[in-house]
């Protein structure tokens, strides 16, 4: 929307419009509202030739201008003024340099020649033409919301709407997770419609203070206008005109994603290099958006990096196009303006990559958006990008959404051992391990092996145990109590295994000069691997393969009887008194099993249940 000009009750003789005017449509407006009454409009040559040459490369304003030239010509019959082209054409050189001036100088020498009134929205070129006493129509353009025909398409359940030429106009409705896709119109849209709303789309984003063309490119537009994110694409791109326009269909706080004490703890006091991921339209930045309004409120110095700016937040949280600068320029405003948190929205190509990484790395903390299947993709789209070693430096905690709600939450960490399903203690290595975060649960394992680097889901592993080894482990696991007191059995392979002992029993069970463990292995046809039990407990805790989990027990005249959760029924437990492994038990269907007393086994047991201390029952999470 445009101010009244002075002038606007004056008979012009000859009006000059300049490019600005001519793409934002205002000098059809303003003479169908009688506010200019020409008897001519001259177009200068060097106006078309830009224009032309927006059109040639597909930049959406070359198209409003030419449609607006059609528009004048149509008036030019009804209102009784002459539509002129004069001036000749500029070389190719300005109209490259059209940014410095080149074809604003070529209109007001036109004005200037021909007496002829300029009109411009360029508050520069209106400057420049009135130190020249040349007269000028300054239209300013105000910065007034209004409402666009786009709009008209939502209501409040509308997640998107997708209008394309020669098709119905369709539209997401419901929720992350849980939509629909139908028709909104039974009427096809036409070609001019589609042009027509892209033209107002991009008009209303360049007055208004909410509005970005946040990309533009040849055979497509990105703009973000108030809480809508417009993609348009045109041919040569697309077979036809297309308009996609996204909007969060809800605002969420932090406290509403009902998040574990656990990770509330993590996200206060340690998470800074947080990946927020899921699938296209899960919830994701409508996550990242609370996370970043909850820094903010803490008074938190907040800063986003974004492509396009589509994040609804406060005004004490400062926006940054990526699409408008370099990484390298996003990274020296970042680290010279030392933000507490930043929150990198839409992360897509290496260089985003690079530079969260690099931001990570100089200790800014960071909250980044990906596009993952599931949450280990997300920390494979950081493999080949970032050394293998620096990934958990800068991720520490990977948060997937889905439906709108927080799914799973992985963390990592960096250590040195024997890869699962490795038994050689010189195959060591860095590892990354990658753990459930709300269990403790080792879930994946990336190291490098060879010139490659390999994730390996550990629970597949113990997936791939058959059935003969883990009957062999318990037979092993029962010869070996002939030597020593407890014992732990993994089946590497077929014909290998690892043997956990105590620590001061190793040597018995080893024998002088190792006969008695050569003995063992050529009666059970096993090879045999010694390892302290130490070792295994602190793995069993690192990794969290074993859960330990709650139980009732009771004393009965004959057994020991032990209630469980029905989540456990058909499950096998593992029983310790005092950190001692003792026995194994299946769970019955009715969640209980029981114990012999009349038995050592079972009157260790006894004893720990009535002094009501050091017994712990685990599953396995194998």
């Amino acid at each position: 929307m445009a101010k009244p000009s002075k002038e606007k009750s004056e008979k012009i003789e000859k009006l000059i419009p300049d490019t600005s005017v001519i793409i934002e449509g205002m000098v059809s407006r303003k003479i169908k509202s009688g506010e200019v009454k020409p008897s001519s409009v001259v177009i200068h040559e060097a106006v078309i030739a830009e224009l032309e040459h927006q059109a040639n490369t597909n930049r959406t304003i070359g198209f409003l201008g030419l449609d607006e030239i059609k528009r004048l010509k149509e008036l030019s019959t009804g209102m009784g003024f002459t539509l002129e082209f004069a001036g000749l054409r500029p070389h190719a050189s300005e109209i490259r340099h059209a940014r410095l001036g080149e074809i604003d100088a070529l209109i007001r020498q036109l004005a200037f020649e021909t007496d002829g009134t300029l009109m411009t929205a360029d508050k520069v070129q209106s400057e420049v033409a009135t130190a020249k006493n040349i007269p000028t129509i300054f239209v300013e353009i105000e910065q007034m919301q209004h409402a666009i025909r786009l709009e008209s398409y939502f209501d409040s359940a509308t997640m998107s709407v997708h209008l394309r030429e020669n098709v119905v106009p369709m539209a997401k409705k419901g929720m992350p997770g849980s939509w629909s896709f139908s028709e909104i119109s039974d009427k096809l849209l036409s070609r001019e419609e589609v042009k027509e709303m892209s033209r107002e789309i991009i008009e209303e984003a360049g007055v208004r203070k909410d509005g970005f063309v946040e990309i533009e490119r040849p055979g497509s537009t990105i703009v973000q206008l108030g809480p809508y994110r417009i993609v348009i694409t045109r041919p040569p791109l697309s077979d036809g005109w297309e308009i996609t326009a996204v909007r969060p269909v809800k605002k969420l706080s932090l406290g509403e994603y009902s998040l574990s004490e656990k990770l509330k703890k993590r996200i206060e006091e340690q998470a800074e290099g947080i990946l927020i991921a899921g699938a296209p339209g899960m919830g994701k930045s409508t996550f990242a958006q609370a996370l970043a309004e909850h820094y903010a409120a803490q008074d938190k110095v907040v800063k986003t990096v974004e492509a396009p700016r589509d994040l609804m937040l406060p005004d004490n949280v400062t926006q940054y196009a990526i699409s408008h600068g370099s990484p390298q320029e996003i990274h020296d405003i970042l680290l010279l303006s030392r933000p507490d948190y930043t929150v990198f929205d839409e992360m897509r190509n290496t260089a985003d990559f690079q530079l969260f990484a690099d931001l990570r790395l100089a200790g800014i903390g960071l909250a980044g958006v990906v596009h993952a299947k599931n949450p280990i993709d997300a920390i494979q789209r950081f493999d080949g990008r970032i050394e293998l070693g620096v990934i958990p430096k800068i991720i520490d905690t990977v948060i997937f959404i889905k439906n709108g709600f927080v799914g799973k939450i992985l963390s990592l960490n960096m250590t040195v051992k024997v890869p699962e399903g490795m038994t050689e203690a010189d195959l060591a290595r860095p590892v990354v391990v990658v753990n459930d975060f709300e269990t403790g649960k080792l879930e994946y394992e990336l190291y490098s092996y060879g010139e490659e680097t390999v994730v390996i889901p550990v629970s597949s592993l113990a997936r791939s145990k058959s059935p003969i080894q883990k009957f062999a482990a318990t037979a092993i696991e029962d010869k070996l109590r002939e030597y020593v007191s407890n014992a732990r059995v993994e089946m590497a392979s077929d014909s290998k295994c690892v043997v956990y002992v105590p620590e001061n029993e190793i040597a018995r069970l080893i024998g002088r000069e190792g006969k008695n463990i050569a003995a063992i292995e050529e009666r059970l046809g096993v090879g045999i691997d010694v390892q302290p039990l130490s070792a295994k407990r602190a793995a069993a805790a690192g990794n969290g393969e074993e859960n330990k989990i709650a139980f009732d027990a009771k004393i009965g005249k004959k057994h020991i009887v032990f209630s469980v959760d029905r989540i456990f029924i058909n499950k096998n437990v593992k029983i310790y008194v005092d950190d001692d492994y003792v026995m194994t038990a299946n769970v019955g269907k009715d969640a209980v099993f029981k114990i012999s007393r009349k038995n050592k086994i079972g009157n260790i047991i006894s004893d720990a249940v009535s002094s009501g201390s050091g017994l712990k029952v685990t599953v396995s999470g194998q």
